[in-house]
């Protein structure tokens, strides 16, 4: 079949079911799994929810595996760079024509059960890690837990629950509690782990369920101490001990030796997570979109204290773009607001009438890249969404390439 049908048409084939919207349930994947031969059996599952801290526990599980010498299949999302990013067996994308048979077969079965992007990424992600001969499956949830598509599973290894806060609200419910209930969701029939980084409220639901709290004993700027072991840590922010320790207990309860744990953990880094680029000047790409998660990033900003500091800020309509921006105000000396994409996306001039409000220097612009070309700050911050972070690192490359050409001009 895939002979007669391009892999461009194929993944073509996947976007075009986007214009069904996001349509929250099980039933269809699961639906969708069974018809496909249940590849999800055939894989051991570490299924992974929570607000803040998904892709970086899933990123550490994954190196942790693979040092281990086991083979590992992750579906994570957003995309950053590439599209193709989001499905990885040992950490690099899946082979592209074993991914469009396994999509093309997905796909197929999505029409004719009416089912979602999401839903067909599922299945065909699961479908190709299964076929692939990979022995376990690092899944991340895509919003929520409990009637997010990946918990279509029928069985897995561990859930693990990174740091909550509020998000999607008028999805997920408007307290801590309801959104505590959809992340718990992915608990089913498997040992639990939850990072410890959490309010008072999120810690007591989670402790009324059984689950295991992943708490560091001893965290420095850029390491921690677990269960009496000392790690090094290469990603920024104190969340990411947390995040780490989560991985060590996973991968302790899946009896992985130390040395492999290690390794993982020490060799971990993501792209589009306070991603420093050092160029003409100091750029740093960052996908933090709500309050919590801007935490890491103002830590970094002050470490630039001394040099003028540009924000190029864009964000989706259901993010709170005041209280993340308040975090950085006393920071940066200006903001630049650019336009987001997709069904979610808005507009840089409504933006920007919230950063009036915070910043005496607040203009916007119509794309990350023009934005770039004229922030006239030492230390550039892009971040808000990571649905930026692509143009604004090609915008990036662009401008060193011009400059390495001779070409001074901003």
């Amino acid at each position: 079949m895939l002979e007669k049908i391009s892999q461009k048409s194929v993944f073509g084939k996947i976007a075009s079911l986007a214009s069904r919207g996001m349509d929250f349930g099980t039933t269809r994947t699961r639906r969708m799994l069974d018809a496909l031969g249940g590849p999800d059996g055939k894989l051991k599952i570490i299924h992974i929810a929570g607000t803040n801290g998904k892709g970086s526990t899933a990123e550490y599980v994954t190196r942790i595996l693979v040092a281990a010498g086991r083979r590992t299949g992750t579906f994570s999302s957003p995309e950053v760079y590439s599209y193709f990013e989001q499905f990885r067996i040992d950490g690099k994308t899946v082979e592209r024509r074993r991914l469009a048979q396994c999509f093309l077969r997905a796909y197929e079965v999505a029409e004719s059960l009416g089912a979602t992007r999401f839903e067909a990424e599922t299945a065909g992600a699961l479908l190709a890690f299964a076929e692939s001969g990979c022995e376990y499956a690092v899944v991340e949830c895509g919003l929520g837990g409990l009637n997010d598509a990946t918990n279509a599973v029928n069985k897995k290894e561990l859930a693990i629950i990174t740091s909550i806060g509020l998000e999607h609200t008028s999805v997920l419910g408007g307290t801590l509690e309801e959104i505590c209930a959809h992340k718990a969701g992915i608990i089913k029939n498997c040992p639990a782990l939850v990072n410890a980084y959490q309010c008072g409220e999120v810690k007591k639901y989670f402790e009324n369920t059984g689950a295991f709290f992943c708490v560091p004993s001893e965290i420095s700027e850029r390491g921690f101490t677990y269960g009496g072991e000392r790690y090094r840590i290469k990603m920024y922010g104190e969340a990411q001990a947390y995040n780490a320790a989560c991985a060590v207990e996973a991968a302790r309860r899946l009896n992985i030796g130390v040395d492999a744990i290690r390794k993982g953990i020490e060799s971990t880094e993501l792209p589009g997570r306070c991603e420093v680029i050092k160029k003409d000047r100091i750029y740093i790409l960052d996908g933090a979109h709500n309050p919590q998660s801007f935490l890491p990033l103002s830590d970094l900003l002050k470490k630039y204290a001394d040099k003028k500091i540009t924000v190029i800020y864009g964000c989706l309509s259901d993010k709170d773009a005041a209280g993340c921006l308040k975090i950085l105000s006393s920071l940066a000396q200006s903001i630049i607001t650019v336009p987001t994409r997709g069904v979610r996306a808005c507009g840089a001039r409504e933006t920007l009438e919230v950063c009036k409000k915070l910043f005496k220097n607040a203009r916007c612009e119509e794309s990350a890249e023009k934005a770039l070309n004229t922030a006239d700050g030492e230390v550039i911050a892009v971040c808000g969404t990571f649905t930026i972070l692509k143009e604004a690192k090609q915008a990036i490359r662009r401008r060193s390439y011009g400059q390495a050409k001779g070409d001074k001009s901003r």
